[in-house]
């Protein structure tokens, strides 16, 4: 199998699990030293990026997620995926669209990135302040900050490695 198919493999396989809740089977498609971030969180290291695909696993009871246009040429991949949960914090409900990029090494993912709309987020996640101040770096250093800290609970009480 050549790389390009073999990285195509394993962007299936990390979205495959996402979609069956299996947090662990995420985790085993990701280097010792990844680097993740998006939007909420920020940049996280390898304890911080699989301990927050734990949590969120945990978490998202109602979880359902879609992937697809799973693509990968040389050392770099890509996909896009949606996710329907109820956010834990407000119960509000929650569609997201994700653009995912990666890259990888010794055949697994080192760097994932996912971009998204925060605005579009904030807006469903956190109703009427979503709306109105979604766009602004406040309201985003706001939510990253209180991510990071439910994340940094989250590691303390599980000892997530």
């Amino acid at each position: 199998m050549s790389d390009n198919a073999t990285h195509r493999a394993l962007i299936e396989r990390f979205y495959t699990a996402f979609s069956q809740h299996d947090a662990e089977g995420m985790v085993a498609c990701y280097h010792p030293q990844v680097r993740f971030s998006d939007p909420a969180f920020g940049d996280l290291d390898a304890r911080e990026a699989c301990g927050m695909w734990r949590m969120l696993v945990e978490r998202g009871k109602d979880l359902k997620l879609e992937f697809s246009a799973v693509q990968a040429e040389g050392e770099r991949g890509s996909a896009h995926w949606e996710a329907w949960y109820t956010l834990s914090t407000t119960g509000r409900k929650v569609h997201n669209v994700v653009e995912a990029e990666l890259r990888f090494a010794d055949g697994l993912i080192i760097e994932h990135r996912d971009r998204f709309d925060f605005h579009r987020w904030a807006k469903q996640a956190l109703g009427p302040a979503g709306l109105l101040l979604g766009w602004t770096s406040m309201l985003q250093n706001k939510v990253k900050t209180q991510a990071r800290a439910g994340l940094e609970d989250y590691l303390a009480k599980h000892q997530a490695s």
